[in-house]
């Protein structure tokens, strides 16, 4: 019943996600709270990407905070069958490094399809306000979508690897209709409440035009504090954000720079570089190159 639980947790949340993802979330759920197993192997080849291992570290002076995997604002719901980010703990990382002294640089490490709403604003509103205490670069190593975007998106700088991408601006909400699935096991389940809203958009029943306009504008509230946010964030128009930046789809890294969406394309060694760190140590001392033997025989044949 655990998973039904989440799946619930699911249905009640509003989503900045990349829709695949949300997908791949929704049936494993449903396939789990139907009673099949999985091995773990098997649940990080369909959700997880291998995400829960990353770690805050210090490369020299440079903090390095992962942003990585599915977002959320506590991931008591989601990180034992995901991995991912807690808006919540990465919050309280970058805190600590933002009052570390020895800390000269912070670089946000992003790969995300997103997650959760819930949690993600304010997030970026902290990342936003620390501006000016010590530099802040979002890396993009290799996807920061929806809200990973709107997360990267507050840093002083957005810096994107050649082969990544950003993007997918937009919000979602999801509901499930079981009443068909009750009902071939003989349960007809109503939910009487009072007000007539405290059970509106119940998984029992059909969606009524009022509850989905409801839900619509829900979504469309969250979209309009994406946008703005994003707006403040990289110093343009809402309407630039909405009519631009993807609309919604993932942009590559030079057309995310040339769009305005980031700042620069660079590999996540490049930009530490810039702050005397590396991912390596220092480089390895070079040796004069040898020189071909036909060289050498050609310089002793003239000195005969």
């Amino acid at each position: 019943m655990r998973y039904a639980h989440i799946l619930a947790a699911v249905n009640d949340e509003l989503w900045a996600i990349r829709e695949p993802k949300l997908r791949a979330i929704l049936d494993f759920l449903q396939a789990q709270a139907r009673g099949e197993k999985y091995t773990a192997e098997e649940i990080e080849a369909k959700i997880s990407g291998s995400q829960a291992s990353a770690v805050a570290r210090r490369e020299g002076a440079v903090a390095v905070l992962p942003l990585r995997g599915v977002i959320a604002n506590r991931m008591s719901m989601m990180g034992d069958i995901s991995g991912g980010t807690s808006n919540e703990g990465f919050g309280r990382s970058f805190q600590s490094v933002l009052r570390d002294d020895a800390v000269k640089a912070i670089v946000l490490d992003v790969d995300s399809p997103g997650g959760a709403v819930s949690g993600t604003d304010e997030l970026a509103s902290m990342i936003f306000d620390a501006r000016g205490t010590k530099p802040i670069i979002a890396q993009v190593n290799a996807t920061a979508a929806s809200a990973a975007y709107w997360i990267a998106s507050a840093a002083d700088e957005i810096v994107v690897t050649p082969s990544g991408q950003v993007g997918s601006i937009g919000v979602m909400a999801v509901h499930d209709n079981i009443a068909g699935t009750l009902e071939k096991a003989g349960i007809k389940r109503t939910l009487i409440g009072e007000p007539a809203l405290k059970t509106d958009g119940n998984p029992f029943e059909e969606l009524g035009e009022e509850t989905a306009a409801r839900i619509r504008a829900r979504v469309a509230k969250s979209y309009d504090a994406f946008a703005s946010a994003v707006a403040r964030n990289r110093g343009v128009a809402v309407s630039a954000v909405k009519n631009g930046f993807g609309q919604g789809d993932m942009v590559d890294a030079a057309s995310a720079v040339s769009d305005g969406m980031a700042d620069r394309v660079g590999t996540i060694e490049q930009t530490l570089n810039r702050f005397g760190s590396s991912l390596y140590g220092a480089p390895p001392s070079r040796q004069p190159a040898a020189a071909p033997r036909r060289a050498i025989r050609a310089r002793r044949h003239a000195l005969l």
